[in-house]
This record gives C-alpha cells, sequence and structure tokens, in this order.
C-alpha cells in the first residue's frame, strides 16, 4: 500500500463515521461517501487494499481513481458524471467499468451510488457502492440475453472442446433485415421492444441445448456443437418461419425478417476473431444477396465478399468523379393489345474502373447501403429524362418509367428534384412513371403516402414493381394508392402450363382494374404467354424479352423507335 497522507474528515463525514465502519464490517462491497463541497471522501477498507489507495479518507479522489480506468472506460465515466454535475439529468450513478487494481489487472466494478442536493440545488452528499464482477455483467440490458462477453466464451469454450474430442461445430450469427427503418420511422424505444421480442421468438424455436447470445446492434449468436450442413440448415428454416409475417407492437407494425452468417470450425478457423470475422462476413453477403437468407462462409464466398468491399471504393469514386462509369440501358414497353411501343423501363447499369460489367444485383445493394443510390438517383433520373424528352420528339406520349429506392424517397428534397426536371425538360409528368419495388419494406405507410401523394397531385404515375414478390402483396395494393401495378416474371414463367398462376395473374388483373389500375406484366418471353396475358388476363402493357432486351440510347432508337410497331421474337 501506498502511504497514506492524513487527511482530516469534515463534519459530515464525521457524523456518519460510525454507521459507515458498522456497513464495511457487514458487506463484502466496496463503499464510500463523498462530501462534495470540501472535497473529501470516506473509503472503505477493501477498497483501499485492494487497489493500492493511499488511505480511508483522500481528497480528490478523481485524481486518485481515474488514473486507474481502463483506457476504453474513460469516456463512460466522465459521461455518466456529466450526466449529473453538467447536465443534470439524474440524481443516480450506475456505471459497469474496469480498474487496475493493486496486482496491476483490470477487473470488472460494478458501482452505483446516489447524489443529494442541497436547498439551492448544488450537490452536497454522495454515497455508494462498487462490488467486483468477477467478469463482466452476463446480461444484456434489453434483452436479457447473455451478452457478447459471454458469447465469445462459449466459442472458445467449443474450440477448447474441439481441441480435446476432436469434435467441431458451428458457429451462427443472426441479423434482423431493415432493423434501421424501424429505429427512423418509430424510435429507439420501440426498437428495443422489438428486439426483446424477437429474443424470445428465437429462445423459442432453439434445442434445448443451445444458448441464444445477444451481439452488438440488431444481432444474435448461437454456438452449435456439433452441428452438420442439415442442422444449420433446419434450423435456419426454424429461424424464418418464427418471424415469417408482419407483426404489431404497441399498435405499430413492423415486419423485420432474418438473415444469417454461418461459419463451420475447425474448417473454417480455430481461433474466435477469425471465425466471429468470418461469420460476419457471411451475415453482410446474406443480406446483400437479398436478405432473408442464411450464408454458409467458404473460402470463395469471403473472397468475394472481400471484391465487395473493393467494389464499394470503386462506386464511391465512380459517384465521386459525377457518375463515371454509370449508363442507362433502355428495355421497350408495348401495348399489350396493338404491341404499338408505349415507354420503356430505364434500367442502370456499372462498369468497374478495369472495364468489367459488373451485375446490377451486385452493386445496387451497395449503393442503398451506403446511400449513394441518392446521388446516383439523381444521376438516373436526369438522364431517363432527357432521353425521354428526345424520343418524345419522334413519339408523342411516350413514357419513361424511373425506379427509385426507399432511401430516395426519404430524403424530402428529391420530390422537389424531380419537379424541377420535368419543368426543365418541358415534360407531361403523365409521362413519367416512379416504380418501387414491392419488395421493399416499409413500415410507415402513412409517410410514404404523404411523399408518393405530391408526385401524383403534380401529375406523375407511380409503380409497384416486382408485384407479388414481397411480403404481403395486398398490403401495398390497400396501403399505397397507385397506377401501375408490375406482376414479376415469377408468376409468367409457367402461366401456360399452370392453372394456378394463371388464375392468379388473371384475378390480380381484374383487381386492379377494378381500381383503375394497369397492369403492366413482367418478363414476358414466349408467344404463348403473352396470348394468354392478352385474350385472357386482358392485360394493358407487355414488358420483356419477346420484345426486346434493353438497349443502349443508340440501339434502342434502331431497333425500336423507327418503326413504332414491335414484332414479336
Amino acid at each position: 500500500m501506498q502511504q497514506e497522507k492524513r487527511t482530516p474528515l469534515s463534519p459530515i463525514l464525521r457524523r456518519i463515521k460510525f454507521y459507515f465502519d458498522l456497513l464495511t464490517k457487514t458487506s463484502e462491497s466496496y463503499l464510500y461517501a463523498v462530501d462534495i463541497q470540501n472535497k473529501v471522501v470516506l473509503l472503505s477498507p477493501n477498497l483501499v487494499a485492494d487497489f493500492d489507495l493511499p488511505g480511508t479518507v483522500l481528497k480528490d479522489m478523481d485524481g486518485w481513481w481515474r488514473p486507474l480506468l481502463h483506457p476504453e472506460d474513460q469516456a463512460a465515466y466522465a459521461d455518466a458524471l456529466d450526466d449529473i454535475f453538467v447536465r443534470k439529468d439524474t440524481d443516480n450513478y450506475d456505471l459497469e467499468y474496469r480498474v487496475k487494481n493493486r496486482h496491476g489487472d483490470y477487473v470488472w466494478i460494478h458501482g452505483r451510488g446516489r447524489f443529494l442536493r442541497n436547498e439551492a440545488g448544488g450537490i452536497a452528499f454522495f454515497a455508494g457502492w462498487m462490488s467486483r464482477m468477477g467478469r463482466r455483467n452476463q446480461a444484456d440490458s434489453v434483452t436479457g440475453l447473455l451478452n457478447k462477453y459471454q458469447f465469445e466464451q462459449a466459442v472458445k469454450l467449443a474450440l477448447q472442446t474441439y481441441r480435446q474430442t476432436d469434435t467441431g461445430g458451428a458457429l451462427m450469427v443472426l441479423g434482423l433485415d431493415n432493423f434501421k427503418i424501424v429505429n427512423e420511422t418509430y424510435n429507439r424505444f420501440l426498437g428495443d421492444q422489438v428486439l426483446k421480442t424477437v429474443a424470445g421468438q428465437l429462445e423459442n424455436i432453439l434445442p434445448a441445448e443451445l444458448t441464444l447470445y445477444k451481439l452488438d446492434g440488431d444481432e444474435f449468436g448461437i454456438v452449435y456443437p456439433g452441428a452438420s450442413a442439415e442442422d444449420v440448415g433446419q434450423l435456419f428454416m426454424n429461424v424464418q418461419k418464427c418471424v415469417a409475417r408482419p407483426q404489431t407492437l404497441d399498435g405499430k407494425m413492423y415486419f423485420c425478417t432474418i438473415s444469417g452468417g454461418t461459419v463451420f470450425y475447425p474448417q473454417s478457423g480455430k481461433d474466435y476473431l477469425v471465425l466471429h470475422k468470418h461469420a460476419e462476413a457471411a451475415l453482410d453477403l446474406a443480406k446483400r444477396d437479398g436478405k432473408n437468407q442464411n450464408c454458409v462462409f467458404s473460402r470463395e464466398q469471403y473472397n468475394r465478399w472481400v471484391r465487395s468491399l473493393a467494389m464499394r471504393d470503386d462506386l464511391k469514386r465512380s459517384v465521386e468523379n459525377g457518375c463515371e462509369g454509370f449508363s442507362l440501358f433502355y428495355q421497350p414497353q408495348v401495348c399489350a393489345k396493338t404491341q404499338r411501343l408505349i415507354g420503356a423501363e430505364a434500367l442502370l447499369r456499372w462498369k468497374t474502373p478495369k472495364g468489367r460489367m459488373v451485375a446490377p444485383m451486385e452493386f445496387i445493394p451497395i449503393l442503398e447501403a451506403t446511400k449513394m443510390i441518392i446521388p446516383v438517383g439523381r444521376w438516373v433520373a436526369e438522364e431517363a429524362m432527357k432521353v425521354c424528352r428526345k424520343w418524345q420528339q419522334q413519339l408523342p406520349g411516350f413514357r419513361m418509367s424511373i425506379n427509385i429506392s426507399y432511401e430516395q424517397i426519404k430524403e424530402l428534397e428529391f420530390q422537389t428534384f424531380i419537379h424541377d426536371r420535368i419543368i426543365h425538360y418541358g415534360l407531361n409528368p403523365a409521362t413519367i412513371t416512379l416504380e418501387l419495388t414491392e419488395s421493399t419494406v416499409v413500415s410507415d405507410w402513412t409517410f410514404l403516402n404523404q411523399q408518393f401523394d405530391l408526385f401524383r397531385r403534380q401529375g406523375v404515375n407511380i409503380a409497384i414493381d416486382d408485384f407479388g414478390t414481397g411480403y404481403s402483396s395486398l398490403a401495398y395494393l390497400k396501403n399505397l394508392p397507385c397506377d401501375v401495378v408490375k406482376i414479376d416474371r415469377a408468376f409468367v414463367r409457367d402461366i401456360v402450363h399452370n392453372e394456378f398462376d394463371r388464375r392468379l395473374v388473371d384475378y390480380t388483373v381484374r383487381l386492379c382494374h377494378s381500381v383503375n389500375i394497369e397492369a403492366c406484366i413482367e418478363g414476358v418471353e414466349r408467344a404463348d404467354e403473352y396470348d394468354f396475358l392478352v385474350q385472357e388476363c386482358k392485360a394493358d402493357v407487355i414488358q420483356g424479352y419477346l420484345f426486346g432486351r434493353p438497349a443502349s440510347v443508340p440501339d434502342f432508337e434502331e431497333q425500336f423507335l423507327r418503326s413504332g410497331i414491335l414484332e414479336r421474337k
């Protein structure tokens, strides 16, 4: 112990010392009492001994205590005190942090206390206790699940068991899809309630021998010793089923599917940090590939993930250079009855700086995740309207369909931008259609309707793209008034031979017509599909390879614009 520096007790501490000494003899916790005005602290002997403090009565405790705090916990400790002294948000103190003991080892401490204020509102006295935690608090404060520190220990124990028994297993990291939308649409309190609800649902479907852990953000972890690929597949299928439907909490509807990243040990790593990194990479790929799926780590998958990070950097450079490398291709849309060309859908393409064309399904999710879709989306709208104006000079009334993302809609200035560009190019707003994919998860229908209502008041058309592929097609028709519904290729592929698909498309078109919505069928590739869609389903617009593939501006003008009437391939 350091040599004790004699500090006299202040009057208030002298009055309570008898009771304080009595408590120290009946408790294993570290106790302290602070006279704030005189900056004198009274400490229990065990606190002095375990942390090598100079005495049981100290002047300016912070000068001795703060240097012992772990560097990573300094900020949290200071912030907790600022809540009381600076912001005056609370009179209670409750914090977990690490402190270096007399042996030079950092140990976890849980400190609690309460401040008493004087008549003027200033802090006069503080008393509290601290306890050794042995290890970091085990429970996540929101869900009650064991936390990431316990997950790390569980993985290390599984690896130790493998080394002793040669029995491997799997590590799974689960992440909620679109959870950010819940927080943005409502608030973090409801977000916490969603996490708690999902945690309960997942625990209910886990085998009794497995434990669910709460990791950072919206992620959960599972250690599955002895698991095979089939075991993991079945487990994830059960995970999908338990969150398969939209749910309501406190009167608010939310829908969060779950993606998974799975890594097998020891095949993909024999160290916790390596395995966790690989599982996170697999989860990221699962989300980029469409979400609501489990990606099993492989070296090939990992290399693809690394390439995607490089692609993100390339995309960033392209955007910063005025959307260099991006281009638009246009796929013709024809009147179902007459086969006359009536418009086109603008489709985004991107070429890397090295000249490689990248599939939209690879780069568009990255644009959306990084919000680069906002500047790129503006570029798309600008280019598409410029081309639309040019083609309308040859084919009056030519319509242009432009894809937009939910991220663009949330940018309130986007509506003004579209309005300005329509005026700039002298377009009839009725010839512009904005397409929102139906697979987009929408938590706030009111906000979306407000934004789309502004477009529709200006005469701009709204379309639901990929209709039928999302979580609730009827919810879109009910909650989002639109002008066009684009029925996805998935329902057309077997329409000639599958009675269910035939009826489904037929009834969907009828439903659209009953509420004055135009039905556009996507992905039409064969003549027999076209004949049925026109003669039996009474479709309004056809789009697909049967009439033309996406083409550049010169090729579109050469192949489609000159004739005006397209022949079936």
